[in-house]
């Protein structure tokens, strides 16, 4: 058994532990969780039968914990994996891995000096509708991409916001940039590949916060392709839709629901009979009490240890839509078009006269 330890106790640990623990997946265990607030952490391990810590150096030298999931607000989780690294087996880290560049190239070195599996946690790339979309990409079904889009339009009220102080704030959070869409942005940039210049503008336009609250974004990828990013939590009075869709010259595919995780459309000028399976037995996730993402996200998890297989989100994976949401900010601050990657133009090397 791959023994699992949940660092910060917050609301998403509840859906990590409930999925961890009660034998949800096969040759996992929930071992034990810690907090700075102790008796939030007391609450989560009683709830769990897992042993409950106050520190991540306890947890670590009283529980003999193979894997730390790091769950804290993500301004910390750069100080708190690099403490680990070397420490465990593997890492997992909820998204986003850092708040900055120079943060998440120092986790990435720190496991890869220590030889410390990393995994940063895109549940979303395992949902039916967007792997069977992924398969059909790398099948060339779309031809030329034209367009990919993502709109994040979920409700946030200030309550969201006032429970804890970390939310909102550019230190420890970004806003919904950084915190809702970021899965999105990883499912476009997936998609659609590199992007090589952003322009963006966004507002605060319900919530009281540090942040933005609402955002768009226009992507221009290295394929030629453009990408749109719409995100905003002042959708009201309830969350509307988490989407993705993608345009080619052969096909057009969108995705839908509250998390990217309903087929919506499945076009293709070239149909196959395979299509109308996909559509029946990929048009929706399965119903799981705790959501089918991460569930499927951790039995990728304990695939890899257990076969020493590659993990599909890596630090380097995972820094790549980091690197673009603080492009789109920096193109918000500045107000102009920001380059992603130096393209040499005049360059003679490795070209004819």
């Amino acid at each position: 058994m791959i023994r699992f330890g949940l660092i910060g106790c917050g609301a998403i640990a509840k859906r990590h532990a409930n999925i961890l623990s009660g034998g949800q997946i096969p040759g996992a265990v929930l071992a034990a969780v810690c907090d700075v607030d102790v008796e939030r952490a007391r609450a989560l391990g009683t709830s769990h039968k897992a042993a409950a810590f106050e520190s991540v150096e306890q947890m670590i030298a009283g529980a003999a914990i193979d894997v730390a999931v790091v769950l804290i607000p993500s301004g910390h989780h750069a100080a708190v994996v690099r403490k680990l690294a070397g420490l465990v087996k593997a890492i997992v880290v909820e998204k986003p891995m850092a708040l900055t560049l120079d943060d998440a190239d120092a986790m990435i070195a720190a496991c890869d000096r220590h030889r410390t599996r990393l995994f940063v946690v895109k549940q979303n790339r395992f949902n039916r509708p967007v792997m069977a979309l992924r398969w059909a990409l790398e099948a060339g079904r779309f031809g030329k991409l034209v367009m990919g889009t993502v709109r994040v339009r979920w409700c946030r009220p200030q309550s969201y916001y006032d429970a804890a102080k970390w939310r909102g704030t550019w230190a420890s959070d970004g806003g919904v940039l950084c915190n809702q869409a970021s899965h999105h942005i990883d499912l476009l940039e997936w998609m659609m590949g590199a992007v090589d210049s952003v322009q963006a503008m966004s507002t605060r336009a319900l919530a009281r916060i540090e942040a933005e609250d609402t955002a768009g974004a226009l992507l221009r990828f290295r394929n030629g392709a453009l990408g749109i990013v719409e995100a905003t939590t002042a959708t009201r009075p309830k969350d509307l839709e988490g989407s993705l869709s993608i345009l080619g010259e052969k096909g057009s595919v969108e995705i839908g629901g509250f998390a990217a995780n309903e087929l919506k459309t499945w076009a293709f000028s070239s149909p196959i009979p395979e299509d109308a399976t996909i559509v029946q037995e990929h048009g929706a996730n399965p119903d799981h009490p705790f959501g089918y993402g991460h569930a499927a996200y951790y039995e990728h998890v304990v695939s890899c240890l257990d076969h020493n297989t590659p993990q599909l989100v890596d630090g380097l994976e995972g820094r790549k839509s980091l690197e673009l949401i603080i492009a789109i900010y920096e193109a918000i601050e500045t107000g102009r078009e920001v380059q992603l990657r130096f393209n040499p133009r005049r360059c003679r090397l490795g070209h004819a006269n």
